[in-house]
């Protein structure tokens, strides 16, 4: 809804006796015009904020781009603004987007995705009427207030947490190429004492390049490099499927030096959550990688090539994705722990003789997923052979819907490979014949049902 913030202001000021009208008013997001901007000021400038001087407080405020330092025409990216001090406790931020040619030409339009932020319109930078346009509502300025800025909300402001806080939000860039675009940012972090004394002010820019529409990759899907399945786990293989993903094929085969893996093959690179994931394999519709140590919640994903980077694409990530990789028939690849040999239907592989798993045996399963190890490996290493690096969550498994022994009771990194786990479970002696299902569990995470595993007396 829209409503004039003066207003708000006054009603907050009522109610809340005698809390100052100056804190309240700040704390849901400052008047146009103090983003930054070069000929604007900032809260520190005009001493609404007060401390240090400006970008003195040991702090900082950035911005992370889902796809670089670039932008396509008309194409929505989602923003995050990053205020950080280790000394403070509150937080806000106001943006604005200009044309490089000419700071006082809008570039884009904001929308809020959470009650966090909030949409301000002015008649100028220095209109402190400017109109307030709350998510999830309409939030596109009028021509009679064209200058558009984004910013913390009292809801934003009120999250107290030491450290950091961070905003998120989309910004549509403007419909054709006007040339280059910088993003202005001011952050505010403060101490949360109840007044605006000994709060830091911090600010940033960035100055975005247009790139063409469909001349660089573009991300279809995001899923287990086991299951097939959405969704990506930290330090395990993930599958990215699309178009225009590489200018080649390519592997990883070369450019694994002294057991650190390449963060980029041929031009071609990864980001997961803002980290670089490390490239196994490349293929102008497909990407196989093992994801860096990223945590738990939805995770930003895109693929840099010499032609430019995707947008960005959501993708859950999970500690624990347990799923075995896959022969034909949906058989889970296996191994016979006694020799080595491939444990799998014979005639499953043109040419070769091959033996199914046998009542009372231990199969070694090899997946993806299982989870942190104790003791822990180097993100981007090969798993060193010095040790058995075993997951801290407990494996459990059944074959054919009954219990099925676990070595150890906990799967293992495969030495010499990268997010590679073995699992060795020993068929129960009442198997029958045939093509039986087989599951692991790992902390309660399941893994995906449909995949079998052959027994044959």
């Amino acid at each position: 809804m829209q409503r004039n913030r003066k207003l708000i202001w006054g009603k907050t000021a009522a109610i809340m006796g005698a809390i100052p009208l100056l804190i309240w008013a700040h704390a849901s997001g400052p008047d146009p015009g103090h983003s930054g901007v070069p000929g604007e000021s900032t809260c520190n400038q005009v001493q609404c904020h007060v401390g240090t001087a400006l970008n003195g407080g040991g702090g900082s405020v950035k911005v992370t781009f889902p796809n670089g330092t670039t932008y396509v025409p008309g194409v929505k990216q989602h923003l995050v603004v990053t205020v950080a001090d280790t000394a403070q406790r509150a937080w806000g931020f106001q943006l604005a987007a200009r044309l490089s040619s000419n700071t006082k030409t809008m570039a884009g339009t904001f929308t809020s995705t959470d009650r966090f932020t909030a949409v301000v319109c002015g008649t100028s930078p220095t209109d402190t009427f400017g109109t307030y346009l709350d998510f999830p509502n309409a939030q596109v300025c009028p021509s009679a207030r064209p200058y558009t800025y984004i910013e913390h909300t009292l809801a934003g402001a009120t999250r107290i947490v030491p450290g950091s806080e961070t905003y998120e939000f989309d910004w549509t860039p403007p419909a054709t190429n006007v040339g280059n675009v910088v993003i202005y940012v001011a952050g505010n972090a403060a101490n949360g004492n109840g007044n605006e004394n000994g709060d830091h002010i911090y600010t940033a820019s960035y100055t975005l390049t247009p790139t063409t529409a469909g001349s660089g990759p573009s991300i279809a899907a995001v899923i287990s490099g086991a299951s097939f399945q959405p969704g990506v786990s930290a330090n395990s293989w993930v599958t990215i499927t699309g178009s225009n993903l590489a200018p080649t094929t390519d592997t990883w085969d070369k450019a694994i030096v002294n057991g650190k893996l390449p963060i980029a093959l041929d031009g071609v690179g990864v980001k997961v959550g803002g980290q670089d994931a490390y490239i196994n394999y490349i293929s102008p519709t497909q990407i196989n990688a093992v994801a860096p140590n990223v945590g738990s919640g939805s995770m930003q994903v895109t693929v840099s090539t010499p032609s430019g980077t995707s947008a960005a694409v959501t993708a859950s990530s999970n500690p624990l994705m347990p799923a075995f990789f896959l022969w034909p028939g949906s058989q889970a690849v296996a191994t016979h722990a006694a020799d080595g040999t491939w444990s799998v239907k014979n005639g499953t592989f043109a040419g070769a003789t091959t033996v199914a798993a046998k009542p009372n045996e231990y199969v070694v399963l090899w997946g993806t997923g299982f989870g942190p190890t104790s003791p822990a490996t180097t993100p981007g290493q090969q798993t060193p052979s010095d040790q058995i690096y075993v997951t801290s969550n407990t494996v459990t498994a059944t074959v054919n819907g009954a219990p099925a022994a676990v070595y150890g009771s906990t799967a293992a990194l495969a030495p010499g490979f990268a997010g590679l786990y073995q699992v060795a479970v020993q068929i129960p002696a009442n198997a029958p014949d045939g093509d039986l299902p087989i599951a692991v569990s790992v902390g309660g995470a399941q893994s995906p049902t449909g995949v079998v595993i052959t027994v044959k007396h």
